[in-house]
């Protein structure tokens, strides 16, 4: 476990050190002397015989204390029979109390007295009566004082990290760095074994790893150790993984800490404990040091002023801004940090001699996800031969976490079913599960609803079949899940750029469950809202970002800094009108291309709807057996065969002939082959 930073150099005189204690015994001194200065009272004991002669002959006695368990008696003196009692060093009236104590008999026949010494007259004043005597008065009188000085002690025991969360050094150390340090002492067992896929970015940060490692060798040539690196990338794609590697892997210390951690209600702390931080870092050189979550700390200055007051976040950021490239020198500590927000970042943070490198993490690919799973799969028992590139292709936009809760999800569900190992269907349950949501059988569902969720589904599954950059259909059910009366699976391709032809595909698919309700069903319902809003969406990124639009061509609204337009859009108001126009125009269109492969392929459709009402799940083979076997290759089956391809090239290990250098063709098929072995 890692442990907070607490590396303060020891003292090696034999110097007074300060303690806490001190300011206890202090403290306890001080209210000790409040006690002792305010003992105003001067008590005298005297015979109950004597008590009656001041009572009844002196009249001397203004108030009467009976304590009943101690069967004592105090009587008040007045100040002209006090005078006369005490001497004046001792007494004088108005600053001290003077008071008689006396034995009585038994408090009922003084109570007696008390009656016939006010029907004489010689006593018209107050009698109380108490039980216990001056401990039970002591306590009553400083009791409230004791228990702020009980309440006192435990909040300061608190704040110097005495209770559960204390922290060390408490109020006191409330701007010291809370970063955790790893070292060899306490080393993360993560190494980049652990990492799957995200190749490009694992190159850049073993080469960091490899800076403090042997710097020699770049410092010779006259480079610098870059002094931070930036990894930026979707939530779940293993930014703080990759970090986690770095600790296992440099054999440097290495420091982590969250930028929240910079955030404090206290003014100032932010700032110190960014100094602190990078002076402790600076000690231990060559470190890493590791933010997470830097947006926290890092957002651009002056966004949404604090009406002219004092902001701690762009106080705790400029400290930042000159730790990390400032006047002094910041050798041998390099910087990491990681951050899905890189837009609302200040551009003085991002700028070289800051952050040098900015590394970003994407979603994995599919060959990366195959490589993901593996990693994931190695400590469940998986039931005979699981087809890991069905999975990965099933899974498309899923990060590295998604891809770990599908392996947990399908172990729980194979466990729920008392199963000794993990099969195929578990992990295709999984993959429903966390997509569509949980399945609700006891859904109560008319027939005339299951008839048309099927004539819906069984739509889209019809259209997506026969165009040719739909993606290739996986399962549909018409069984509700989550808030879905039915869903669709396919497998979508994984290009890099998207032709005009494949967008208006998939517009057409997703609208072929509102044209198949109206073809087959004569009347439309509310089950296509969430298709229609894809589609409302979809082509209006083509009229307005893409410039894919007959009319307006090669235009483009989007504004990539992500500060939008405000209040004004970038366009007139006849300018508005054609665009919506033409993006009305593209859903007609598409909506009655979904409506034309409908009819010409109506029976296939309704032979769908059967099975679907009938089984309420098809699959891909039910599809093929009613249509044919699809005319086109998905792109995702050829970048398979071409992994395949050289996963074989790679196996058999062939060594290209050496180059003689007596033909001019010999160097380009030395490189071709390379090339090859590279693909």
């Amino acid at each position: 476990m890692a442990t907070p930073l607490n590396n303060k150099p020891k003292g090696k005189g034999g110097g007074i050190k300060f303690s806490f204690y001190w300011m206890y015994a202090i403290v306890l001194l001080f209210i000790a002397g409040i006690w002792f200065i305010d003992q105003n009272d001067i008590t005298q004991e005297i015979s109950y015989s004597k008590f009656e002669q001041y009572v009844v002959k002196d009249h001397g006695i203004s108030k009467i204390v009976v304590y009943t368990d101690k069967r004592q008696a105090e009587g008040f003196l007045t100040d002209s029979l006090a005078s006369q009692i005490f001497p004046s060093e001792q007494y004088s009236a108005g600053h001290a109390v003077a008071k008689v104590v006396t034995d009585i008999p038994s408090p009922d026949k003084f109570d007696t007295k008390i009656d016939e010494w006010r029907a004489m007259g010689a006593f018209s004043g107050e009698v109380k009566y108490e039980r216990g005597g001056s401990w039970s008065r002591i306590f009553i009188s400083f009791g409230p004082v004791l228990l702020l000085v009980f309440f006192w002690f435990w909040f300061m025991k608190r704040m110097s990290g005495g209770g559960a969360n204390g922290g060390g050094g408490g109020i006191f150390s409330v701007g010291k760095s809370k970063a955790m340090l790893f070292d060899k002492d306490n080393a993360v067992k993560v190494t980049f074994k652990d990492v799957a896929g995200l190749s490009e970015a694992k190159t850049e940060i073993e080469e960091i790893v490899e800076f403090l490692k042997n710097p020699q060798r770049y410092t010779d040539l006259g480079g610098k150790i870059p002094k931070g690196a930036l990894l930026v990338g979707p939530p779940g794609t293993g930014k703080t993984l990759l970090a986690k590697a770095v600790a296992g892997e440099a054999n440097v210390p290495f420091f982590s800490m969250s930028g929240s951690d910079f955030v404090e209600m206290f003014v100032g702390v932010g700032a110190s404990r960014v100094r602190d931080l990078f002076r402790q870092a600076k000690e231990k050189a060559p470190c890493i040091v590791f933010i997470d979550e830097i947006d926290a700390v890092g957002r651009a200055r002056g966004r949404n002023a604090n009406m002219g007051g004092n902001d701690e976040r762009e106080n705790t950021l400029n400290q930042l801004l000159t730790e990390m490239d400032g006047f002094g020198g910041n050798s041998g500590v390099i910087i990491l940090a990681a951050t899905n927000r890189v837009d609302i970042l200040d551009k003085a943070l991002l700028r070289a001699g800051r952050f040098d490198r900015q590394i970003y993490v994407d979603l994995p690919d599919l060959n990366d996800r195959v490589s993901i799973f593996k990693v994931h799969l190695r400590d469940i028992k998986v039931e005979g031969e699981l087809d890991i590139e069905l999975l990965a292709r099933q899974t498309p936009g899923f990060s590295g976490a998604d891809i770990a809760n599908v392996c947990n999800e399908a172990a729980l569900i194979a466990a729920r079913h008392n199963k000794t190992a993990v099969g195929k269907e578990d992990f295709i349950a999984a993959v429903d599960r966390i997509i569509g949501g949980l399945e609700k059988r006891n859904k109560i569902t008319t027939d005339e609803e299951k008839r048309a969720i099927a004539v819906h589904e069984a739509g889209h599954a019809t259209v997506s079949w026969h165009l040719r950059y739909a993606n290739p259909l996986v399962k549909v059910t018409i069984v509700p899940r989550g808030k879905a009366l039915g869903a669709a699976w396919y497998l979508p391709e994984e290009r890099q750029i998207t032709p005009t032809q494949a967008l208006l595909d998939e517009m057409c698919a997703t609208l072929g469950g509102r044209a198949a309700e109206e073809l087959f069903l004569g009347r439309i319902s509310t089950g296509a809202a969430n298709d229609l809003e894809r589609v409302t969406k979809q082509a209006y990124a083509m009229v307005v970002y893409y410039g894919m639009s007959e009319r307006l061509p090669n235009l483009s609204y989007y504004d990539s800094t992500g500060q939008d337009y405000g209040f004004s859009k970038p366009y007139s108001d006849e300018r508005a009108r054609i665009i919506d126009e033409e993006v009305s125009r593209i859903i007609a269109e598409q909506y009655e291309r979904a409506k034309s492969l409908l009819r010409d392929h109506e029976q296939g459709h309704a032979d769908l709807a059967d099975v679907l009402v009938k089984r309420e799940v098809i699959f891909t083979d039910d599809v093929e057996r009613i249509f044919g076997k699809r005319q086109w290759v998905s792109r995702t089956d050829e970048i398979l065969a071409a992994r395949q391809d050289a996963e074989d090239v790679e196996a058999e290990d062939v060594t290209p002939p050496p180059f003689t250098g007596e033909s001019g063709d010999a160097p380009a098929d030395a490189d071709a082959d390379k090339d090859k072995k590279t693909t």
